[in-house]
Parts: C-alpha cells; structure tokens; sequence
C-alpha cells in the first residue's frame, strides 16, 4: 500500500473548502478590481491577486502569531532555524501585499516574493517526503488545513508569478 497516496486521499473538498472560500474571494476581488480599473488587463489582474493573495494570508496569520509561528516552524527551513523569521513572516506578506495593491516598488516585492515562496517551496517539498501529516500554516491556525500538493502549488504559483514579472514587466 503506497502511504503516500493514503495521506492525500484521505482529505476531500470539505478539508480545503476554508481555502476554496478564500481563494473564491481573492478572485472575487481580482476581478472586482479589473472592472473599477476599466476593464481586464492580465498583468494588472495578477498584481491585484497577489495584493489579495498576501493580505488575506498575511492577516490571517497574525490572528494567533504564536499558534502560526509554532506551526509554521515545523515545516519552514528557516522558521526551523529562527522564531523571529517566523514572527516576521506575516508582516512580510502583509508589506507585499501593501506594495502590490498600490504598485510600489515591483521589482523589490517580486524579488522578495520569488525567495520566500522558493524557500517554503523547499520546506513542504521536505515534509511531503517524508510522508508526516501536519498542519499547514498558510491560512495560520484560524482552520485546519492539511498539508498537501496544494500547499507546494500556492507556493509554486505564487513564486512563478513573481517571476514572471521580474522577467517580462
């Protein structure tokens, strides 16, 4: 019996749908955006989702900093090594997502966004290795989300769309 894909059957839509709601509303927003900015535009869209992508997360992260940073520390390479990194982290995503939604300093924020969502890629890479069930702290310890695949792809994406945007804006 292969335990790894025990580990991911196991969970369903009803394990994500915290996840789904949200990420349901950062669309949500995204495209609320594009209609008060006049129409769509693919890059100012995508700007617009990650300003809500990392206020969202960030905030709610902070809700129970304490709770998160005990989580995300046993997962994060470098939370592993420094509370205050996990402390800080939040904020940081907090910051990103400020200077996203009013379009300050890009360049710095996606440079920014490509190293921590390259770093947390390694950390749940690590740990769906190892086959260990545990909670990821994306969304902090409001909800109980597992970590799966698609903590590696919220990550992946994330760090792609940054990117992209180093490279082609």
């Amino acid at each position: 019996m292969n335990h790894e894909n025990n580990h991911e059957s196991k969970y369903n839509f009803y394990s994500f749908l915290p996840l789904i709601i949200i990420a349901g509303l950062i669309i949500a927003f995204t495209i609320g955006m594009s209609f008060y900015r006049g129409g769509w535009n693919y890059n100012e869209a995508m700007l617009d989702f990650m300003a809500g992508f990392f206020l969202v997360f960030g905030f709610f992260k902070i809700i129970n900093l304490p709770g998160f940073v005990e989580a995300y520390s046993m997962y994060d390479i470098i939370a592993q090594q420094s509370r205050l990194y996990a402390y800080i982290y939040p904020f940081i995503e907090i910051g990103l997502g400020i200077a996203y939604l009013l379009r300050y300093q890009l360049f710095v924020a996606n440079i920014i966004t490509v190293i921590i969502m390259a770093i947390g890629s390694i950390g749940v890479v690590i740990e769906l290795s190892k086959g260990r069930e545990i909670t990821c702290a994306c969304l902090g310890t409001v909800f109980k989300l597992p970590m799966t695949y698609v903590t590696l792809s919220e990550d992946v994406i994330m760090g792609l769309m940054a990117l992209y945007m180093i490279l082609f804006l």
